[in-house]
């Protein structure tokens, strides 16, 4: 009989020097009063008010719809018990042979992607390769519970949610006794690596005023201006609502159609500046291309009833306006990045109501125009939970950037929550600097007229490719929308779903090109040339919302799909001009690059 090789002691572990770890104790104590002060004073002064209750009832409903299917019916309760007892008998009867000596497969295995157990212990050492597998079911079985249940789809998607949320939250690897890692580093260091955590957690509490703002980078190595956004340009034009940047010419000559690009209001423009190696607009620049770009205001009450349709007017037209001033082009490239494209695309749609010609052509970024298929965010889109978003809102006259945030987060909890929380405040270790997370973490509030004018109309009543849509009286139909579109989605994009984006590329009435990004919503179109990490696809003519069988026929190209987008643009309008200078003489320099507006934070 083949006998294990014994099981390893844990490694690098130095004998518990209790000195060490009572000050440490009491040094945690002292830490965690910190933590829970930072925590306690802003409510204690009214400045928050209790909403946990809201979103514990609506997974309580969603996932208790899921129970009651399987309760009700006597057969399918005694079933759905069946199925995980004989789980747990399948990994009980593994471990007894592997304690006897003898080989035993695994009776569940983690992803290979799923970083959480990579640590050897996790399979070596018997309990806490019990403990990964106890959970793997267990977790396993929750998600088929929910996908066999009988229950309308947004219940289902809701109650998916909830489940995982659940399951990631209560993984072993998230404990300290539960987690081989953590407690290896826990004993040798006596734990210091605590006392540094729950210092580092009663700064984040602080930091985001009295709730936690995960660190997902180190934010002392990025400055906005400084080592982010640095491409050289100055502001043109500026409203309440926005500002217009112009950025200096790097080329002798330049396309004679300038570019305008419309970035999402939820996030600051900047994704598309970050250090210049990555800066699409930068590579632009040095392509031989007259760059605009809006930078949206951060707003507070005072742009609470600005409407969707002010966003329109005062941004996108007032954008496009300024451009024919500085560069005296009428018409000019366009590029919507996600929620920015889907305003430009409703802008475009009211272009052509009013038979007004303005845009030469449109691309748009990991954007959505029709939201049959969209993706995870609607989970928190149905009437009652839109209803209780607008009365928070009006109270307040905007949604605070934490809440939009967090939301984002937790639909990647595995990647963009719990392996902080697991570092920071467990392992007591800062994050690494990486400048697509400061980013993320540097996030905007939301106005309160435009945001639920974009969740009603898009979101839960999918008003643009119906037909439905108004805006300032008119009608929108994107099928008078002519331009040529360079239509971009990014293959795991979870936010804007590839087959969303290809679905929505039917309602067009000009030509469109769908391509395909490798990787996802952010780094599918952060992928420059010079340093490219993903693929991407080109194909046929895109039709339907099947992503699979257009790629059965496309093509995979190496490397960044930036030089095919420019090879695209130059082919719809080659002709140069002198690089032109900042402002054209109609318009005077404001502030340098990236101006003011980018710069307000919302957790201070």
């Amino acid at each position: 009989m083949p006998m294990n090789k014994p099981t390893p002691e844990p490694a690098n572990v130095t004998a518990v020097d209790y000195e060490a770890l009572a000050r440490n104790i009491a040094r945690l104590v002292e830490e965690g009063g910190k933590a829970v002060a930072a925590y306690m004073k802003p409510r204690e002064e009214g400045k928050i008010k209790p909403e946990l209750a809201d979103g514990i009832a609506d997974a309580v409903k969603s996932i208790g719809q899921v129970a009651e299917y399987w309760l009700s019916d006597p057969q399918r309760t005694l079933a759905l018990q069946a199925s995980l007892g004989r789980a747990y008998l399948d990994l009980w009867a593994g471990a007894v042979k592997r304690l006897a000596g003898e080989e035993a497969p695994p009776t569940a295995t983690p992803d290979p992607r799923d970083k959480r157990f990579a640590d050897p212990e996790w399979s070596q050492n018997q309990f806490f390769d019990f403990l990964k597998q106890a959970y793997l079911l267990t977790a396993q079985w929750g998600e088929k519970l929910v996908k066999d249940a009988e229950v309308d789809e947004h219940t289902r998607k809701k109650a998916e949610f909830y489940v995982r949320q659940i399951a990631n939250a209560v993984s072993p690897s998230n404990f300290i006794f539960t987690n081989p890692e953590l407690l290896r580093e826990t004993l040798s260091s006596n734990a210091d690596n605590l006392v540094r955590g729950m210092h580092m957690l009663s700064e984040d509490i602080a930091a985001g005023q009295g709730h936690l703002r995960i660190r997902q980078s180190d934010p002392s190595l990025f400055e906005v201006g400084k080592n982010l956004a640095v491409t050289p340009g100055k502001v043109v034009f500026q409203n309440d609502l926005m500002q217009l940047i112009q950025y200096e010419a790097t080329t002798p000559e330049v396309l004679k159609v300038p570019l305008l690009i419309v970035p999402p209001w939820i996030n600051k423009f900047y994704i598309l500046d970050l250090t210049p190696e990555k800066s699409f607009i930068k590579w632009c620049v040095d392509s031989g291309l007259t760059v605009f770009v809006v930078s949206w205001v951060n707003p507070d009450a005072r742009q609470a009833e600005k409407s969707f349709e002010q966003y329109m007017r005062e941004g996108v037209l007032t954008a496009m306006d300024a451009v024919r001033d500085a560069t005296g082009e009428d018409e000019m490239h366009t590029i919507g990045y996600c929620v920015g494209g889907t305003l430009l695309s409703i802008t475009l749609a009211y272009l052509a109501a009013k038979k007004q010609s303005r845009a030469k052509s449109a691309t748009l970024f990991a954007a959505q125009v029709d939201f049959t298929f969209a993706g995870d965010l609607k989970v928190f889109v149905d009437e009652d939970q839109i209803k209780h978003l607008e009365e928070h809102m009006k109270e307040q006259g905007y949604l605070e950037a934490s809440r939009m945030a967090n939301a984002f987060n937790m639909l990647r909890s595995n990647d963009l929550v719990w392996p902080y929380i697991v570092n920071n405040y467990l392992r007591g270790k800062k994050p690494y600097p990486f400048d697509i997370l400061y980013w993320n973490s540097d996030a905007t509030r939301m106005p309160a007229a435009n945001h639920s004018f974009y969740l009603r109309n898009c979101y839960l009543n999918n008003r643009l490719t119906k037909g439905e849509m108004e805006i300032a009286g008119v009608t929108l139909d994107l099928r008078k929308v002519k331009v040529p579109i360079y239509n971009l989605a990014t293959r795991e994009d979870h936010i804007a779903p590839a087959k969303s984006v290809l679905n929505g590329s039917q309602f067009f009435g000009g030509p469109v090109k769908y391509v395909l990004a490798g990787s996802g919503h952010i780094a599918g179109v952060i992928n420059p040339p010079s340093k490219p990490k993903y693929q991407y696809w080109t194909g046929d003519k895109p039709e339907g919302a099947d992503v699979e069988a257009w790629l059965k026929t496309a093509t995979e190209h190496p490397g960044s799909w930036w030089p095919d987008w420019l090879d695209w643009l130059k082919q719809l309008d080659g002709e140069t001009v002198p690089a032109r200078k900042i402002g054209g003489g109609k318009l005077k320099a404001i502030e340098d690059a990236p101006g003011s507006y980018v710069k307000v934070q919302s957790w201070i």
